[in-house]
């Protein structure tokens, strides 16, 4: 690799710098209930929702419940209320602890790139003093649920000018565990109550949360 080529880390803001995975469940849970009163819990979401997309998964489960609504629509939908929830909840889950993690990287000269379902123009503002020329916003556009496949995770470093081999992805899922390292990537995750079922096995290392031993772990994988 010529010299000058940047190592990165991408960092799956919404279920890895927060606990978007609960989230989402409680936006699932209100979307269906309001869409044919369809019941929602944890064993549902991970029998049918949880690692797939929206509407492979809404599908299966509708199938189920003989509801009349369509997979196709529910999941566009269910994937704009996400969107919505998430704007107001990403600028509130900026925490100290993830400025440290961010700032640490960046000033060893690791490309950051924070990706998003957010509305970017929308929360931009909330990143104010980490964003600059080691640190960018990536608009994810994924229809996974719970997680990217390993397919988001290439485009990200692609559009970021970071070659994956050389680049860390952190994750919030087992399921982002797996397609991470599809991807060709190191990975460290972030396990919290609502996915702890799920499988981290072939994280480099799992955390409760983002900050400076995170920090550390990431440079240490790098070498940076």
């Amino acid at each position: 690799m010529a010299e000058g080529v940047k190592k990165g880390v991408v960092v799956e803001f919404d279920f890895a710098a927060m606990d978007g995975a609960t989230l989402l469940f409680e936006v699932t849970k209100k979307f269906l209930a309001e869409l044919d009163n369809i019941p929602y819990d944890e064993i549902i979401e991970a029998k049918h929702l949880a690692g797939g997309n929206y509407q492979g998964g809404l599908s299966e489960y509708f199938a189920i419940v003989k509801t009349k609504k369509t997979a196709a629509k529910a999941a566009k939908d269910l994937s704009v209320a996400f969107s919505e929830a998430l704007n107001e909840a990403v600028p509130k889950s900026i925490t100290p602890g993830f400025r440290e993690f961010v700032s640490t990287i960046a000033e060893h000269g690791v490309k950051v790139i924070i990706t998003t379902r957010a509305d970017i123009e929308k929360v931009a503002p909330a990143f104010e003093g980490l964003l600059g020329e080691n640190v960018s916003l990536f608009q994810e556009t994924s229809m996974a649920y719970g997680c990217v496949k390993w397919d988001a995770w290439r485009l990200a470093c692609a559009r970021n000018k970071v070659p994956n081999f050389k680049t860390i992805g952190v994750t919030g899922s087992g399921y982002g565990v797996k397609s991470a390292l599809l991807a060709g990537m190191g990975v460290i995750a972030v396990s919290r109550p609502h996915v702890a079922y799920q499988d981290f096995g072939g994280a480099n290392d799992v955390f409760s949360e983002l900050g400076a031993d995170a920090a550390q772990t990431v440079l240490a994988l790098l070498k940076a």
